[in-house]
């Protein structure tokens, strides 16, 4: 349970990290061309091509779309989160696939190192969470064999049940908080620049990158409809990882499992 929990703050801290620590310095405008050809200054004029005309965020800079992407991604009721994050304590890789929203509702999966997997559902005050075999044998290295094949036994495919107020789960609580995982990400500054066009699961999207000293990070925001954040790519040699947001305002999927479950406060008097 206890590296569940840290797997959650490590994926917390780097969906926050998306939206705030890759943004640094002072806004800045964008003088140049981006790379598909159009120009991020001025308006359209009647001079102008249709192409050009209907140039995505036209005579905005990289800093005001990526302001934008934070405003409408940070008033987002709810979203799925995807991807591959490090998770600096283990050196192992988390993969996340989670749904979740500002009522601290969530659903969806996550792995470290690709060994095994975890159910999290978060609905109200419970955390029910189920684990598979590989999953809980990885997370008890260098436990004794005895005591983990108990705990395999125990847990492995069962659902099982916390108070979201308790101990062992109050971190993983507070990773299923939409407020919580984006952070303050609204105060950040920025000195993105504008990229090429592109599209994200078919979704049509601007590029924008992001420097902070070594460390660079690759935005892609949607340029049809609100400006969500669709994804966020860090080439960082540290914190290398990639993470994709869709299905935004749509509801969590976050109900309660069925069948037995196993009270894990209740085990743990």
């Amino acid at each position: 349970m206890r590296h569940t929990a840290l797997a959650a703050l490590c994926l917390a801290a780097a969906a926050t990290v998306s939206l705030t620590g890759c943004q640094s310095g002072q806004d800045k405008a964008d003088s140049k061309p981006d790379k598909a050809g159009s120009s991020s200054a001025g308006s359209p004029s009647p001079g102008k091509s249709e192409s050009e005309a209907k140039e995505p965020f036209a005579g905005l800079t990289g800093a005001e779309i990526a302001d934008k992407a934070v405003e409408a991604t940070t008033g987002a009721s709810s979203l799925r989160m995807k991807g591959d994050v490090p998770d600096d304590e283990s050196g192992s890789t988390i993969t996340i696939d989670m749904a979740l929203n500002r009522q601290g509702e969530c659903a969806g999966t996550m792995s470290m190192g690709g060994q095994g997997k975890a159910d999290l559902i978060k609905v109200g005050d419970t955390v029910y969470m189920k684990y598979d075999e590989k999953f809980l044998r990885e997370q008890s290295k260098g436990e004794k064999k005895s005591d983990v094949d108990a705990a395999v036994a125990l847990l492995a495919g069962k659902w099982t049940k916390m108070s979201a107020k308790g101990k062992d789960a109050k971190d993983i609580a507070s990773f299923c908080d939409l407020d919580t995982v984006l952070g303050d990400a609204d105060d950040a500054e920025t000195d993105a620049s504008r990229g090429k066009t592109t599209t994200v699961d078919g979704t049509p999207a601007i590029v924008l990158n992001e420097r902070d000293g070594k460390e660079r990070y690759t935005l892609y925001v949607a340029t049809e409809g609100k400006p969500y954040l669709l994804r966020v790519d860090s080439a960082s040699a540290k914190d290398p990882g990639s993470l994709t947001f869709s299905d935004y305002d749509k509801k969590v999927p976050a109900q309660k499992p069925s069948g037995e479950i196993l009270d894990l406060d209740a085990l743990g008097g």
